[in-house]
């Protein structure tokens, strides 16, 4: 019985998200349309005249109505076509697919960098309220949080390559020097320790780790704040006054029942930071020369590839909703509750 429960609440949560992902598609098809310049003219050239460009227009199927280009477009959706970039004339389903590894490898990384030290760091400060651990926590995800992005990447280029010469060049997800290990996952470091190429697998390393240190400064403050109040929430709780008085180690009221008690809310905000930093670290991989799927949205925003960008935040939508539901089904599976109250 509590299995079928928990089983409608997935679907549920799914159907919600269906009409979720129709708006998107709705406002992504109206709002590329409003992007500045002409796609034909830039695909035709700038010796072209306005009669080739009326003839480019006309084999886009720029020049239909917008109402017939939007059917055209939801056609192909429905059969898995993305379209075709005029940039690159590659398909951009076929892009996103090559692209999305790189991103994918670089937040993960950059996502269990923060929590490595955002949890332990909410931890100590929740034990030790407005003492000099609090204090530290408060300004260091101040301070992370403040920031720029570009200019933290920046910062941590200049200091770690160019005046300590700790850190390869940031000249994208491997230096020059070495080859691309067999695609399996398309995450380098994992690819490499596969095929045992355990010097590509350093350098794969090495080209990741100021990266990650960029976005995971960035995203330090909302789970190290996070963290910090569930804690001091379950710290105060009952359960936790009713340990204490029979005796138990505070290591392990801590560490074993009030943290447990304390990460679903954490939970949910690794996955938004997750979505969140999937958007968002556009910046980051244009300073590090990252082949992400970011600068590649940025390059379809600068000449106006329709497909391109559609496709891009298709896919960020599509991406955000399954996080979104994956963090649903952990909800439900670690806290019975929670079905019960669906």
């Amino acid at each position: 019985m509590a299995l079928g429960v928990k089983s409608r609440l997935i679907l549920s949560r799914l159907a919600q998200a269906l009409p979720a992902l129709a708006g998107i598609v709705v406002v992504t098809f109206i709002l590329t349309r409003a992007l500045p310049g002409d796609p034909a003219a830039y695909f035709a050239g700038p010796a072209a005249d306005a009669r080739s460009i009326a003839q480019i227009r006309e084999q886009l199927g720029l020049d239909r109505p917008l109402p017939v280009q939007f059917l055209s477009y939801v056609t192909d959706l429905l059969q898995g076509d993305l379209g075709r970039s005029i940039s690159t004339g590659q398909p951009v389903a076929e892009a996103l697919m090559q692209r999305l590894p790189a991103s994918l490898e670089l937040t993960l990384f950059a996502l269990l960098l923060s929590a490595l030290i955002a949890i332990p760091l909410g931890v100590a400060a929740a034990r030790r309220p407005d003492s000099w651990v609090d204090q530290a926590c408060r300004l260091l995800v101040t301070a992370g949080v403040s920031l720029p992005t570009f200019f933290t990447g920046l910062l941590l280029v200049y200091v770690f390559y160019f005046i300590l010469g700790w850190a390869p060049p940031p000249l994208g997800r491997l230096d020059l020097i070495y080859l691309s290990p067999p695609q399996v996952t398309g995450f380098f470091t994992i690819d490499a320790l596969l095929d045992r190429d355990f010097a590509t697998f350093r350098a794969a390393l090495a080209q990741l780790v100021l990266p990650a240190m960029t976005l995971a400064l960035f995203t330090l403050a909302p789970i190290a704040r996070m963290t910090r109040a569930s804690m001091i929430q379950a710290l105060g709780s009952e359960f936790i006054r009713t340990a204490r008085a029979s005796g138990l180690s505070e290591r392990r009221i801590v560490y074993t029942y009030a943290f447990r008690n304390a990460m679903l809310p954490v939970v949910t905000t690794l996955g938004m930071v997750f979505s969140f930093m999937l958007g968002a670290n556009v910046l980051v991989e244009k300073v590090f020369a990252w082949p992400g799927i970011g600068s590649f949205a940025v390059e379809a925003l600068v000449v106006s590839d329709y497909a391109a960008v559609q496709g891009f935040v298709l896919a960020m939508a599509v991406l955000f909703v399954l996080l979104n539901l994956l963090i649903d089904v952990v909800y439900t599976l670690a806290d019975p509750r929670v079905g019960m109250e669906g």
